[in-house]
């Protein structure tokens, strides 16, 4: 069975050594082997850990949160992979549309508009289903806060919308890949942080006027639940278990970070 040296594995990872010397003092990954002239020697199985520590800090996730993610008992290296490359496809397609809206910015900039028309605001949609969407949002926030928030959403442009939406469908694909955890988890309220401001960017600054933010968004959480059609828009079919374990998290944040 090989062993690296922390400069070998350094090398072949693309990292530092003193990444590796970092990890070690975190406990995040330790070497299999240390000499008694104290080398640190690493075999296959810290290459896959160390593999699954890149791939978690390429999604954003910070070291603390990987560490537990990687220590929890139910955690699955082949889950886990079929999760990074589901987030990195996402991610992939995001990079694609940013490039092509630099494209279509560099055309704005010289002259042409691409502003969002109504039915772009529901497109993928059939109109009885956008306006079924519709009536169900103002009949849970109010038709003034529906109506500020078209106005908000037709105020971007198409690319910056699509954007808007890509980013969406990544966080709620690398939130499916931690569902070996508890909603609680850190890791995961750090996704569903960004789930929030992605949210609060949809939303009408009017959304939980009349009550609180905090309350609208476990409103959203309930209706998540309640309708998978939601979640299903993110996910690619209907999951009620991903719609529980999201909901469940929404909720969790509304109540530790939003009162």
């Amino acid at each position: 069975m090989r062993q690296y040296t922390v400069r070998q594995l350094a090398k072949l990872a693309g990292v530092s050594v003193r990444t590796l010397h970092h990890y070690d003092e975190l406990g995040l990954l330790k070497p299999s082997i240390r000499t008694e002239a104290k080398y640190r020697l690493y075999g296959p199985k810290e290459l896959i850990r160390l593999q699954q520590i890149l791939f978690y800090k390429e999604l954003d996730f910070t070291l603390v949160a990987i560490r537990q993610i990687l220590e929890d008992p139910d955690f699955d290296v082949m889950t886990a992979l079929q999760s990074h490359k589901q987030a990195l496809q996402a991610r992939r397609d995001r990079l694609s549309e940013l490039l092509v809206t630099i494209d279509k910015t560099i055309s704005t900039l010289n002259g042409e508009q691409t502003m969002l028309t109504d039915d772009e605001l529901y497109q993928g949609f059939s109109k009885e289903q956008a306006n079924a969407y519709r009536q169900e949002a103002v009949e849970q926030y109010g038709r003034e806060a529906v109506e500020e928030s078209e106005n908000k959403l037709r105020g971007m442009s198409k690319e910056a919308f699509a954007q808007l939406g890509a980013e969406s469908k990544e966080v709620a694909l690398q939130i499916a890949g931690l569902m070996h955890l508890e909603p609680t988890d850190p890791a995961v309220q750090q996704l569903i942080a960004r789930h929030y401001a992605i949210i609060r960017q949809f939303w009408a600054d009017s959304v939980g006027k009349n009550g609180s933010i905090a309350d609208a968004y476990k409103g959203l959480a309930q209706t998540y639940v309640h309708d998978l059609r939601y979640t299903a828009s993110y996910t690619g079919e209907e999951n009620p278990a991903y719609a529980a374990f999201i909901s469940k998290a929404m909720t969790h944040f509304a109540d530790t970070q939003l009162k």
